[in-house]
């Protein structure tokens, strides 16, 4: 696991994000599909770079520490509707 930690410390954010793209499509840049194990490596790299180097905090995303995090409902509703404007109702509309 030590190889795997050199490598995500050493790896340009640029190969991250070519990763994660083709983890999300399923495919590499030049369309050629992912095998199972590369989208499975591939994966492997994309949640251990995001732990190791990006630090996030997202709802269901690895933290620092390997754990997912997870937010509240209630958690999430505040942290996508802080400051709520206004509500319209259809009722008669």
């Amino acid at each position: 696991m030590s190889d795997m930690n050199q490598v995500i410390d050493q790896m340009p954010h640029e190969v991250y994000e070519s990763l994660k793209l083709a983890v999300e499509l399923g495919k590499w840049a030049d369309g050629t599909p992912l095998t199972e194990t590369q989208k499975e490596q591939s994966m492997q790299a994309v949640i251990l770079y995001q732990a190791r180097r990006l630090k996030q905090t997202d709802h269901l995303t690895v933290g620092s520490d390997g754990e997912l995090n997870h937010k509240s409902k209630a958690e999430l509703k505040k942290q996508f509707n802080p400051d709520v404007i206004a509500q319209f109702n259809n009722k008669n509309m």
